[in-house]
């Protein structure tokens, strides 16, 4: 089978990592007889420098004629005192809205190898921690209207009942093939907007009666995560709550350079990006952990391609490498450790 995929190295360490992610993609086509096709494309802060826009029109075009987006990372300190609507951050929230790519999944699994990285003890962490948080990723306060002087400053938060209900749609699927739970994260005790998601949640759940559905308010799920993470498995909340308990969520994990993550929409077309960010500070250094755009390309061939078996053998070369005691600078917890390059082709070596 064929694919076109549009590529974004972006910033910092995202060239490092993104060069790791196409040798696995490459790999699996080795082994199981595709073909990838790959067209670069700018965006983030690299496209700022060169073209005075963070995502410029024909960029957006070659990502829209693709199968599938791989971001690695973009901005940085380099574009911080740029106008909000200029940084480099615009172009990625430019791509989510213009691909309409409104389910953002973010995995958060610990591997029984790396519990010594995750900051709780392990009676509260358990023998195994498999989270799904389910992000709404077009709506809420990114997308709201915004505006101001230099005295005071505005952001408006948003929903449409359709908006909600289509995301509700896809955590409750989700769920059928993992524990068939849902907790829908909000703030319904204060936020209007919140109050329609939990009733649209609600209404769309009876929709599925297989599902187990609960509440939340935020602040709470916030404090859950780290109290007892085991009794959740899909978290289904809104964009900027989504944002925050995903990456509490990752350092459950020990580190936020494991994590992938998928943005999805009403079809194939999707974005799969490590939920990480540039971290310029280590770019260049060798130090950047890899597995997240490597397990983010997994993603890509299960929820894109339909590739379920490529999907797993790229998931079980992860596994095999961790478990056999290889580790980066983040997940190191202070002994030896490996560099990118070096992680990433014992990942590659390891797919089968």
């Amino acid at each position: 089978m064929e694919f076109k995929i549009a590529v974004i190295k972006g910033d910092g360490i995202g060239p490092e990592i993104a060069e790791q992610g196409i040798a696995a993609l490459n790999r699996i086509a080795e082994v199981y007889g595709h073909r990838f096709h790959y067209e670069y494309v700018p965006a983030g802060g690299a496209a700022i420098d060169e073209y005075g826009d963070p995502l410029p029109d024909f960029a957006l075009e070659k990502c829209k004629q693709s199968d599938a987006v791989l971001l690695a990372a973009v901005g940085g300190e380099k574009w911080d005192d740029l106008p909000v609507t200029q940084r480099p951050e615009r172009g990625l929230l430019r791509l989510r809205g213009e691909l309409e790519l409104f389910a953002n999944l973010r995995p958060a699994i610990i591997y029984n190898e790396l519990k010594d990285a995750c900051p709780l003890k392990d009676e509260i962490v358990g023998d195994h921690l498999d989270i799904m948080v389910i992000r709404e990723l077009t709506g809420d306060v990114y997308f709201g209207e915004k505006g101001g002087d230099d005295t005071r400053m505005y952001d408006v938060m948003n929903y449409s009942d359709y908006e909600v209900e289509r995301i509700a749609r896809v955590a409750f699927d989700l769920a059928r093939g993992r524990s068939g739970r849902v907790m829908s994260v909000d703030k319904a005790n204060v936020l209007a907007t919140s109050k329609l998601w939990r009733n649209v949640v609600t209404k769309t759940a009876q929709e599925y009666p297989d599902i187990e559905l609960s509440h939340m308010y935020v602040d709470n799920a916030a404090m859950q995560l780290v109290r007892n993470p085991r009794q959740f498995d899909v978290i289904l909340t809104g964009n900027i709550f989504g944002d925050i308990l995903s990456d509490e969520a990752s350092m459950i994990t020990g580190s936020i350079g494991m994590l992938p993550s998928a943005s999805l929409g009403a079809s194939k077309l999707g974005m799969y990006e490590p939920i990480h960010g540039s971290a310029p500070d280590i770019a260049g250094k060798g130090l950047a952990n890899p597995i997240a755009m490597i397990l983010s390309c997994a993603m890509m061939l299960r929820y894109s391609f339909d590739l379920e078996r490529e999907a797993d053998a790229i998931e079980n070369a992860v596994k095999a490498v961790i478990a056999s005691g290889a580790r980066t600078a983040d997940i190191a917890g202070g002994g030896s450790f490996i560099s990118t390059d070096e992680m990433g082709k014992k990942i590659i070596d390891a797919i089968k």
